[in-house]
């Protein structure tokens, strides 16, 4: 599992969806997690040298930046390249998934989610992460 002082980013234009993914981290032990309300804030986060997130989570519709630009972005860039991003969505469709895939995803979670499902994303993300 990612060391709980890990630093997480969780981005949704939805408060409630924010507040409902931070509980679901604080659940798992994370300590240090900053909320971004889409992903122009979000892109602004991650480019703040005082920020150091080891995890993503984030929202794909939202306005400004979706999560699926805000990831080709964070792809794209050296600096952040191998970041772990997490896609949660509502989103089903096999071509929109895809297209995720495409651009870097590191996993992809359904809404609605439990906290279990949420949890085992997180794991599967760090296992693809550490080679183990």
């Amino acid at each position: 599992m990612f060391d709980l002082k890990t630093k997480v980013l969780v981005v949704d234009d939805m408060m409630t969806m924010r507040k409902l993914v931070v509980k679901a981290c604080k659940e798992i032990g994370f300590t240090d997690i900053m909320e971004a309300a889409d992903g122009a804030i979000a892109w602004t986060a991650i480019n703040d040298p005082a920020n150091s997130f080891g995890l993503v989570i984030s929202d794909w519709n939202m306005p400004n930046t979706s999560g699926l630009d805000l990831l080709k972005r964070v792809r794209s860039d050296s600096r952040f390249g191998k970041m772990p991003f997490i896609l949660v969505t509502a989103e089903a469709e096999q071509s929109q998934i895809l297209e995720a895939a495409k651009a870097g995803v590191s996993q992809y979670v359904m809404k609605p989610f439990t906290m279990e499902s949420l949890r085992e994303k997180i794991e599967a993300v760090h296992k693809k992460m550490s080679g183990k």
